[in-house]
């Protein structure tokens, strides 16, 4: 008997490369953007829970003084002014109300939908608000 001259081959060729090589980018393409806009809209979640923290500290502030304040710091809400995603700032401060804003800065300022939001206190009513109007559950979930 004679032995057989086929040749095997050992390895993969140029063109399995190249599809295999296709199809990662493929998945990429899809996963890589869905994964910065899952990052994106759980560091919000950080956002909300600072605001949450000023809007407590505030009605502390209040039950003391006469009307809300605008310092951050130790001698007023005792709450920082800003963190490694947003900064936060208390505006409009009065006897009846005030605006807290958190805005997006560092990774989270490629979040457009949700650059700036916050609460507004006026008297009784207090509304969630996203940049300039209120906002539609994009950056407050309901």
């Amino acid at each position: 008997m004679s032995p057989s001259f086929r040749r095997r081959s050992h390895g993969f060729t140029m063109i399995e490369v190249v599809i295999v090589l296709a199809i990662v980018a493929i998945l990429a393409a899809v996963a890589v953007p869905a994964y910065q806009d899952q990052m994106r809209a759980s560091r919000r979640t950080e956002a909300r829970e600072a605001l949450m923290r000023i809007q407590a500290a505030q009605e502390r502030w209040r039950s003391n003084n006469v009307s809300y304040t605008t310092v951050m710091g130790s001698a007023g809400l005792n709450v920082s002014a800003s963190t490694a995603n947003y900064t936060y700032a208390v505006s409009g401060a009065s006897a009846t109300g005030y605006t807290a804003t958190a805005t997006a800065r560092a990774k989270q300022a490629g979040d457009t939908a949700c650059a700036s939001f916050g609460i507004r206190v006026a008297g009784a009513v207090t509304t969630l608000r996203r940049n300039s109007g209120d906002d539609d559950g994009t950056c407050w979930p309901k």
